[in-house]
């Protein structure tokens, strides 16, 4: 069952520019969406999940700027409001997150606390 609410997250115009690169390569599996989540780990106690997956039966479905977004339920609380931004600078080069319910982050940035 597919169901489809609105995002509970933001992609930049660079992210979302990066994304659709990535999916306009020979390797990238069209049947695949986006998938943002959360994992435990990371030095702060919870990662982030950013990676091509297949759609699972306890998703939400919902889709940014024509990019098709999957995210476990459970994962909304950690992860409404945030906004997933994409640097190609000299120093940093790759997706950042921003979340305003983390109460504290890694020096890297790819895990937090709550």
């Amino acid at each position: 069952m597919e169901t489809t609410v609105s995002s509970p997250v933001k992609l930049t115009a660079s992210a979302v520019s990066e994304l659709k690169r990535l999916m306009g390569e020979a390797s990238h599996d069209a049947t695949q969406h986006l998938r943002i989540g959360v994992k435990g780990g990371g030095c702060s106690g919870l990662s982030y999940v950013l990676g091509f997956d297949n759609q699972e039966a306890d998703d939400e479905f919902f889709e940014i700027e024509g990019i098709p977004v999957v995210m476990k339920n459970a994962h909304g609380i950690y992860l409404f409001g945030m906004e997933v931004d994409y640097s190609d600078g000299l120093n940093a080069r790759g997706f950042v997150f921003k979340n305003p319910n983390a109460s504290s982050s890694c020096g890297c940035g790819s895990s937090f606390a709550v």
